[in-house]
Order: C-alpha cells, then sequence, then structure tokens
C-alpha cells in the first residue's frame, strides 16, 4: 500500500500592512471634537481664498468639509470611505454635519481634492503649536535645558522610507513591481517634538541629502541641528559653520582626519579638534571636533562644529545624540499608531493628502500629551503618547457618564493607564552574599 504523501503546511506569506481594518470606529465625545476644532477650523478657513483660486467649486465637499472627514478617517479609525458615507448620512463627523453623499462622489473627491491645501493647513498650524510649547512651563532634561541656553533652537532631523501603496487602482494598476509610497524628511523640535518643517519626495530611493537646498532655505542662525549619518558631507558641515549653524552627528567608521587640538583625554573620553580629510582636494574647510567616549568596552564617536567643550560638553554631546531617536518614535507612531503604514489608495492625490492629514493629527495628538506634561509637572519624555490617545476612549466613556469634562486633568489624574511612563532602573550589581561560596579560584 502506498504511503500517503505527505504535505508540509506552510502559512501565507500576509503583508499586515496592506490588511484591511476589519474594526468598528472608535468612539468619540464633543468634548475632544471641540478641541480639535478649536484649532484647526481658523487655519482651515484662512486658507478659503486659496481655495477659490485653484478654481474649486463650492458644492458639499468644500475644503472645511474635507478636512473634516479626514482628519475624522485617521483620528477615529474609520476603515472605509463607504463607512464614512454611512456615517455622514446619520450624525455629525467633527464639524460636519450630516449630509447625505454617495461613496463613489466622496472616493472621487478624495482622488482629486488638491493635497496641496492639506500641506498649506499643515505650515499655517505648526507655529501655532509650537508657540504653545514654548509657554508651557514643564520640566525639560538637563542637557537640553542647557543646550537652550546656547542656541536658539534644537531641530532633529530624519527621513523616512513609506510603505508600499496599493495596485488596485489608479496609474499603479496592472504593475507588478514593489511600488513605495516615497520618502518623507522630519525635522522636528526636540524640546516639544513636534515637528517644525515636512518635506515628501515621490522618489522612495531619494537620499537624504537630496533635500539640503530646502533645509539651507529655512535654517535660523545658531541652531543646533541633530543629525543621522545620511547627512554626512564636506561641503554640508562647512556651509552650516559658515552660516552660524550647529550639528551633532556620528562619523563615518573608515574616516580620514588630522588631529589640531587635544581637549581632554582620559581613560573613559577622548575630546579632540580634528581637520577631516587626508588630501587637500576633498578636506573639510572648517575644523570640527571629535567626542569619543567608552560605553561597555567600545569607543562611541560623535562630531560637532561646536569647539567649545564650555558650550557642549562631550556629555551633552552623547546625550543630545541619543535624543535623536525621538524623531524614530515620531516615524513608529505616525505608521503605526494612527495607521500611515496602510496607505489608503495608489491614486497619485490620495496618498499625500493622508500623509499632511496624519502628520497634523500626530501634531495635535503632541499637544495634547504636553499639556498632560505641564499638568503632571513631568517632562514630555515621561509622557507615553500611544497611552494618551488610547486613554481618550476611556475619557469618552467617562463623558457619557458625567465624570469628566476637561481630558487633560482627566488623564493626567489616571494612573493606572499608563500615561507616566515607568522609569527604568539599571540592573544593580550582585551583592557578595549572593555570590556562590566555592569560586575555585
Amino acid at each position: 500500500m502506498a504511503e500517503k504523501r505527505r504535505t508540509r503546511y506552510r502559512p501565507v506569506d500576509l503583508n499586515r500592512d496592506h490588511a484591511r481594518p476589519r474594526t468598528a470606529p472608535s468612539p468619540t465625545c464633543e468634548v475632544v471634537e471641540a478641541r480639535l476644532a478649536e484649532v484647526v477650523q481658523p487655519a482651515t478657513y484662512a486658507l478659503m481664498e486659496q481655495y477659490r483660486q485653484l478654481g474649486l467649486r463650492f458644492r458639499i465637499l468644500t475644503l472645511p468639509v474635507m478636512v473634516g472627514l479626514v482628519l475624522a478617517m485617521i483620528w477615529r479609525q474609520i476603515p472605509s470611505v463607504t463607512t464614512l458615507t454611512q456615517m455622514l448620512a446619520r450624525e455629525s463627523v467633527l464639524w460636519v454635519p450630516p449630509v447625505r453623499v454617495s461613496q463613489q462622489a466622496l472616493s472621487l473627491r478624495l482622488r482629486c481634492f488638491p493635497a496641496v491645501l492639506f500641506s498649506r493647513l499643515v505650515e499655517t498650524l505648526l507655529p501655532t503649536l509650537l508657540a504653545r510649547a514654548a509657554a508651557r512651563r514643564r520640566p525639560q532634561p538637563a542637557a537640553v535645558q542647557r543646550a537652550l541656553g546656547h542656541f536658539s533652537a534644537l531641530w532633529v532631523a530624519d527621513a523616512s522610507t513609506l510603505e508600499a501603496v496599493f495596485r488596485k487602482g489608479g496609474a499603479l494598476r496592472g504593475r507588478t513591481e514593489t511600488v513605495f509610497g516615497g520618502k518623507l524628511l522630519a525635522v522636528l523640535d526636540l524640546p516639544s517634538k513636534l515637528p517644525v518643517h515636512l518635506w515628501w519626495d515621490e522618489d522612495s530611493a531619494a537620499n537624504e541629502k537630496r533635500f539640503l537646498d530646502r533645509l539651507r532655505a529655512v535654517l535660523p542662525p545658531n541652531v543646533l541641528l541633530v543629525l543621522d549619518a545620511g547627512f554626512y558631507a564636506f561641503p554640508w558641515f562647512d556651509w552650516l559653520t559658515e552660516h552660524q549653524g550647529w550639528f551633532i552627528t556620528r562619523p563615518r567608521t573608515e574616516m580620514g582626519f588630522d588631529i589640531v587640538r587635544i581637549l581632554t583625554e582620559t581613560p573613559t573620553i577622548r575630546d579632540r579638534v580634528i581637520q577631516l580629510g587626508r588630501y587637500r582636494s576633498n578636506r573639510c574647510a572648517h575644523p570640527v571636533r571629535l567626542v569619543e567616549v567608552c560605553v561597555g568596552g567600545g569607543w562611541r564617536s560623535y562630531l560637532t562644529n561646536v569647539l567649545d567643550p564650555t558650550v557642549l560638553a562631550p556629555a551633552d554631546v552623547v546625550d543630545l545624540y541619543g535624543r535623536r531617536w525621538r524623531v524614530e518614535e515620531a516615524f513608529l507612531l505616525v505608521k503605526r499608531l494612527l495607521n500611515l503604514a496602510y496607505l489608503w489608495t495608489g491614486a497619485a492625490n490620495g496618498l499625500p493628502l493622508q500623509l499632511w492629514a496624519t502628520w497634523l493629527l500626530y501634531a495635535l495628538l503632541l499637544d495634547l500629551s504636553d499639556a498632560v506634561a505641564e499638568e503632571l509637572d513631568q517632562p514630555l519624555d515621561r509622557i507615553s503618547i500611544e497611552m494618551v490617545y488610547r486613554g481618550l476612549y476611556f475619557f469618552t466613556g467617562a463623558v457619557a457618564r458625567g465624570q469628566a469634562t476637561d481630558p487633560v486633568a482627566y488623564l493626567a489624574a489616571q494612573s493606572d493607564l499608563g500615561i507616566l511612563k515607568r522609569r527604568r532602573h539599571p540592573p544593580a550589581p550582585p551583592s557578595l552574599d549572593t555570590l556562590p561560596q566555592n569560586l575555585n579560584l
């Protein structure tokens, strides 16, 4: 009797970012919606003149309506345009009153509505949110506080590639290769974590240096930039030094340089002023500072053009560069918490529409988290932005029961929701009493 052939089960390789959401829209309340409308609506109406200049007609799906619907789709995690259409026919969506429109009309509007209006809305709102953050009184990390005494601002810059887009419709229909959603460069204000500038490029393979001209155009004097190694370029370093711009970055593994002056040299710290480049044709015109710190038996290296250690001590160089990960956290929250990893469409217009709306909501969520930090008198780094977002579900229930009216006061008082991050303590060294008696020495 022939043995039955055994087939090995192999699970399907799924792209979770392209798995269609099946959840119901999250609940909301008038208090949360009023807080969003207070910030967004005035800036939206300020763009009405630009709306007219683009030749757009005033019908049902106008600029304020489209802004409200797109923000609601992301904020309440509405799974589809069909669900949004059904909701709009029965209830108010943010500041948009109930109105009946077809799913086809709304889908077409999302595909052709100028994304540049959403980009300008973000540009209009960011200075307002940054001013609100600067007016708040909550503790800052010691290294950040010291740096703010010498520099006009602390910025972090990095780029991220967006996920693959759908090929089911639009210009991508029928294409077999993977098409990514482009490259985004984000410049964040380090003390508040708020975005200062955002630039999107359709080319997902674009290098960070491709954005340097845009960064030069908006860089005010005496700003300290914390940069990824992708910005490593001698002409860029020289330009910053010549225009009163300052930077901290990581050097390349194989880097040629000559030592100009030794500032500090101990078994754990080497702080030297160096001249980058071995040959006259490609040398860095201005000297920079190489800070090396021994951690766990290995050396970590940092470059900066701040040559005075009394302005930027080696410990502050290490601390501030470690905070470069704030921009990585921003990319993580925008993609995973606010679902930018799940790109709605492959249409050329729909992608930037979702991109700008998501970053706008991230900035508003940060503004709320910063207000909670001020209420608790804690640094913003101690506040979990994800748990603030998830805590709004419980606040909505408390409002419905008549137990809360202010989201900031409510979230600050809920110690069990994980709003305040737990402090992580390094493991204590072993006690002599816990060591084995026979060490075979």
